[in-house]
């Protein structure tokens, strides 16, 4: 039983589903995440007092993670939450997560079932050097050795960039201090790219106050599953307009050769251009693929 039973009394805890274990899972542990932030009411609070249109046993099977649950029963979920309790915009609550939604649909539809052939997946093999045959199950040290060329060439690419800017840079002239690099965690084998627009084309205009959602379609064209990943605000806009977002948005677990959609909700402020740039983190903040093109929404905002 989950929840505060009607004596006031708080029942047996639930168990919370584990994001890593599928596109079901993890659109549950994102409804548990929200139901935390508004003070994780019971399912009947949920009911009886903000207003959610769906039974108990609905709300309670929707954060359990084994079934994914109708769009219906998922914004009566988010919509008493998010909108009732937090006070969340409606318009742009509804979009965002009906955008997580469909990609955890989709996900789910193209997930191996549990047991079979398909399901039983091998540790992916990290990305090859040129010109270097793939490592085989049997030869461990080779592929530790692979990995570690990546990184160090990765770095030695990195220390030779960052000379020659400073070799240029200097005129003679003491210079201002530089911030500090970006936090970066490369992985072998990881890599991005960017299919689509799915909303808000870039050069769309937007009025001041009109708060819309972004979407873009990613592939994750590696040989790295996406768990726990981010797309993050980083520095670098080119904005004369104020659009807000939150700092980061999630990204849905994402197997190797498949598409995902990360919608990222903006409410724009002032009158101007607003280019605003986005990369793939870790749950630490680190940068995931370092070297690959972030991402953008570019729109122009009339007063």
């Amino acid at each position: 039983m989950d929840g505060v039973p009607s004596n006031g009394k708080r029942g047996r805890r639930a168990v919370r589903p584990d994001p890593a274990d599928g596109p079901v899972a993890e659109f549950a542990h994102r409804l548990w995440e929200l139901k935390d932030a508004a003070g994780d009411p019971s399912y009947d609070r949920m009911r009886d007092e903000l207003g959610a249109a769906a039974s108990r046993s609905a709300l309670s099977a929707a954060a359990r993670g084994r079934e994914l649950p109708s769009w219906e029963t998922t914004w009566e979920f988010v919509r008493c939450l998010a909108v009732s309790r937090l006070g969340d915009n409606e318009a742009v609550v509804r979009a965002d997560w009906r955008a997580r939604w469909s990609a955890a649909r989709e996900a789910a539809a193209r997930a191996p079932e549990p047991g079979s052939a398909s399901a039983s997946v091998s540790v992916p093999e990290p990305e090859s050097v040129p010109e270097v045959e793939p490592a085989s199950a049997a030869a461990p040290a080779a592929l530790d050795r692979r990995r570690l060329v990546t990184v160090a060439v990765v770095v030695v690419v990195v220390l030779i960039v960052a000379a020659g800017v400073a070799f240029f840079a200097f005129d003679g002239k003491e210079q201002p201090a530089a911030p500090p690099p970006a936090e970066v965690y490369p992985v072998p084998g990881d890599a991005s790219e960017f299919v689509r627009d799915v909303s808000v084309p870039d050069g769309t205009g937007v009025r001041r106050g009109q708060q819309f959602v972004k979407v873009w379609e990613l592939r994750n064209t590696g040989s790295v599953r996406w768990v726990d990943r981010y797309l993050q605000r980083v520095g670098g806009s080119e904005t004369t307009a104020d659009c807000r977002t939150p700092a980061r948005v999630p990204v849905p677990t994402t197997e190797p050769g498949r598409t995902v959609q990360v919608a990222v909700p903006v409410d724009p402020q002032g009158a101007g251009t607003c280019k605003v740039y986005w990369k793939m983190v870790d749950a630490a903040g680190k940068q995931t693929l370092p070297t690959a093109r972030g991402v953008y929404f570019l729109v122009t905002v009339a007063a």
